[in-house]
């Protein structure tokens, strides 16, 4: 077992839904975790599918928040964005992008395979200097509140699972395929170094 508690990543998209919700869980059992989008931008249902709100990464949750209930509170009442926002920056303060955060980790968790492909491209450009490893897995997790909900719970017992192994980097591999049967969810898995 780790002598220290895992440093665990979960990224999605944004850092707004799928993400902090794993994020809200897994601190609450303890892990160090931190939450992290890859896109060029945040972007949060609109009042159409083609009309999404977009914000920086440098916006904080409660600007996105007021932002948002200035222009149709009852909409983004209604459809749960307000309430996500509201848990968001109870947690921190805005979203951050993975491929700016230079902290090491022990497992990074996305939340779909985009993301994951993004995590992946972004850790094999950085020049390896210590060959610590890091465990990339991919949980696909639709983005809807229920979902995410869901996977974060599953996320969390990945990572207790995980925390508890003797020896992660020769059991890991059997656990994924355990969560795969159990879940009926695929999971890939990949070693990148640091």
């Amino acid at each position: 077992m780790p002598s220290h508690p895992l440093r665990v990543a979960v990224v999605c998209s944004s850092n707004q839904n799928r993400s902090m919700e794993a994020h809200n869980i897994l601190s609450k059992r303890g892990f160090d975790v931190r939450s992290f989008g890859t896109g060029s931008h945040v972007k949060l249902p609109g009042p159409a599918p083609d009309k999404p709100n977009v914000y920086d990464f440098k916006t904080t949750y409660e600007q996105m928040y007021n932002d948002l209930v200035r222009k149709d509170k009852e909409l983004y009442t209604q459809n749960g964005i307000l309430h996500m926002l509201d848990r968001n920056k109870r947690i921190k303060s805005k979203p951050e992008r993975f491929q700016n955060c230079k902290d090491k980790f022990d497992l990074v968790i996305t939340c779909e395979e985009r993301v994951y492909d993004q995590v992946l491209e972004d850790l094999n450009s950085r020049e390896q200097e210590t060959l610590q490893p890091v465990h990339v897995i991919n949980v696909d997790i639709q983005d809807n509140h229920e979902e995410a909900t869901l996977g974060a719970f599953l996320i969390c017992e990945l990572c207790q699972c995980i925390q508890h192994t003797d020896d992660m980097e020769n059991e890991i591999d059997e656990l994924l395929q355990e969560f795969e049967e159990k879940s009926n969810r695929p999971f890939l898995h990949t070693v990148c170094f640091y």
